[in-house]
């Protein structure tokens, strides 16, 4: 039996086992499986490879999507842009397992956008400066689109405080994506922190959540006339992609 799994921790929030084994039944895939790994530490990673004998591939996702670097023996040229991995394929022979990390992010990103008209001139204001938040400009730099961060913790100086949105800069960015897990189950009554009084019929809010499907930041958004998008296209295109990786020879 084929084993697949998911790391991270908390797993309270994880879409990832009901939609593969959605896929191993509607895709009548019986020599597969998918199994929760809520590791407190990293370094637990290695006990799962070794006593797993079968598992072929990991997704991950809070808090290890950098943190997994290190315990990797090679990365994918999607990974070296933006530092982060949330996919895992395991190759194994008699001696030893070789663990080569990908971003699929990307690809569920590149996907989601393509499905959404984007003005032209498009402005983006992105909410989150973590591994999330990185892939999310990294995306957008691709398709041309100018974004500015906000970071709970600016890092330098083109990031921005939640304290410095101000009417002018929500007014300036029409595409307002939460890359930050805020709202997240079991924490939906929690938001990102700006003016929501500001947003627009023009604006675009995009929330990488995906549990609950309507997050208190696009309910927000939405009562304000905005067009919203939660996070489900891009949870299901880089699963996707993802089982192309682990399947492919």
């Amino acid at each position: 039996m084929r084993e697949f799994g998911l790391i991270g921790y908390p797993l309270k929030h994880a879409y990832s086992q009901i939609y593969f084994e959605e896929k191993f039944k509607n895709e009548n895939i019986k020599d597969a499986k998918y199994t929760l790994f809520p590791i407190s530490e990293i370094s637990k990673l290695l006990n799962i490879i070794k006593s797993k004998d079968n598992l072929i591939g990991l997704n991950v996702t809070t808090p290890y999507k950098e943190l997994v670097l290190p315990y990797l023996n090679e990365i994918d040229k999607s990974v070296l842009n933006i530092g982060t991995v949330n996919t895992i394929k395991i190759e194994r022979n008699e001696k030893e397992s070789k663990l080569i990390g990908y971003n699929t992010d990307i690809y569920g990103l590149r996907k989601t956008f393509e499905k959404v008209n984007l003005p032209q001139k498009t402005k983006a204001l992105i909410l989150g400066s973590g591994g999330s938040g990185k892939t999310v400009k990294f995306v957008l730099k691709e398709l041309g689109i100018k974004s500015t961060t906000v970071s709970r913790n600016p890092k330098n100086l083109s990031e921005l405080s939640y304290k410095n949105i101000t009417e002018s800069v929500i007014k300036h960015h029409n595409l307002i994506i939460n890359a930050s897990p805020v709202g997240m189950y079991p924490n939906i009554e929690k938001c990102p922190n700006i003016s929501y009084e500001y947003i627009k019929d023009s604006h675009i809010c995009f929330d990488l959540v995906y549990n609950p499907e309507l997050t208190l930041f696009l309910k927000n958004c939405g009562d304000r006339g905005a067009k919203c998008i939660n996070g489900f296209t891009m949870l299901y295109e880089q699963a996707d992609r993802a089982w192309e990786i682990w399947n492919k020879d």
